[in-house]
């Protein structure tokens, strides 16, 4: 991944090299700023390390059986009136005098959760990194990997920030914007769990917790169904390299993307560490990968490239060719098209499996 498009579910370190979302630096961005651009913006943190991510899958990997379905809110969970006060994802009080008019979209993800709920038409800026729907691309930038222009959010008057959290959008930027009276709604998914979550809590901001709930059900359902379609096979030992440009990187322990591994089919191979998305050479040819996923292949890594690398031939996936590209931002961006990631995921540890169609 790059910088550009993950938000907050990546490394910031590794995300800046993949452009959480739309360019290779989310992983590493996301450990230094929380990758994420689809993911990422920040004071970078050292170098292979991020905030730990706990997660827990929506469906038991080791039976396949999917969770029992949530029990069906009071009918005041999918209505909202304003004014509102709503607690985001870090404590943080917002609130809402009335329903938001004028919203800007500090991450990528976020942008693609209001123009899939239907507000699309009231986001009036996003950041240079954001790259989906195409609509979206157009908007005035606000923010860059480097910071938040608050000055020009104002001169907007924006009546929402919509922006990420656990580094992703720098806090002092988020706390001048709240200074100056400007609701700012602050989103860290840290599991899977925590995306639908953060899918309901942006319906409910922009006055849209029905066609939240609905999508989120939905996205549930699909998640659940793929898991359970992939739960009888063999879980091949899986790396999701995330970059090598230079050290390598792959998922932390418990972390969005080992769950997502897990999810899709396969054992995650993982760095060892909550904290560090760095592994080093040694310890991933003794891990003996039998799958590759490639994470960069967005960013021009190939399978020819992994098995020209020294040492790696020794790597029972570069012997047997299962070295697979997949598209790394709908498989790490925290918002609507998560289900098409894990779909795609899951056909690159399991190139025969039979998956339930898609809605």
């Amino acid at each position: 991944m790059r910088p550009d498009d993950q938000e907050p579910l990546l490394p910031s370190g590794a995300r800046g090299r993949s452009i959480l979302r739309g360019t290779r630096g989310a992983l590493l961005g996301l450990a230094a700023a929380v990758a994420f651009a689809a993911c990422s913006s920040g004071a970078p943190q050292a170098a292979g390390s991020i905030p730990p991510d706990v997660t827990g899958s929506l469906a038991p990997v080791s039976t396949g059986t999917p969770s029992a379905p949530p029990s069906a809110p009071p009918t005041a969970a999918l209505t909202v009136a304003y004014p509102l006060t709503l607690t985001d994802d870090e404590g943080g009080t917002v609130a809402l005098a009335a329903e938001p008019r004028r919203i800007v979209s500090l991450t990528p993800a976020t942008t693609e959760i209001a123009f899939a709920l239907g507000a699309g038409d009231r986001v009036v800026a996003t950041t240079d990194f954001d790259d989906y729907p195409p609509a979206a691309t157009t908007l005035p930038h606000v923010a860059t990997f480097s910071g938040v222009d608050v000055e020009k959010i104002v001169g907007l008057n924006a009546d929402l920030v919509i922006a990420g959290g656990n580094g992703f959008n720098p806090p002092e930027a988020v706390a001048r914007l709240r200074s100056l009276g400007i609701p700012v709604l602050v989103v860290y998914a840290k599991d899977v769990a925590g995306v639908l979550a953060d899918i309901e809590l942006v319906g409910r901001a922009i006055g849209e917790p029905a066609a939240a709930r609905e999508m989120t059900d939905r996205m549930r359902a699909q998640i659940d169904a793929i898991a359970a379609a992939t739960a009888p096979l063999d879980h091949p030992r899986t790396f999701y390299e995330l970059d090598a440009t230079k050290e390598i990187y792959g998922p932390a322990d418990n972390s969005f993307v080992a769950e997502m591994v897990r999810l899709a089919g396969g054992d995650p191979i993982t760095t060892g560490s909550t904290t560090v998305f760095s592994i080093s050479l040694e310890k991933l040819v003794a891990a003996d990968p039998q799958v590759i996923v490639l994470g960069d292949a967005n960013y021009g890594t190939t399978a020819r490239d992994v098995a020209a690398r020294p040492g790696w031939g020794r790597m029972t996936a570069v012997k047997t060719g299962a070295i697979r590209p997949v598209n790394d931002t709908v498989v790490t961006r925290p918002g609507p098209r998560l289900v098409e990631g894990l779909r795609a995921l899951a056909l690159a540890i399991h190139p025969d499996a039979t998956l339930p169609p898609g809605q």
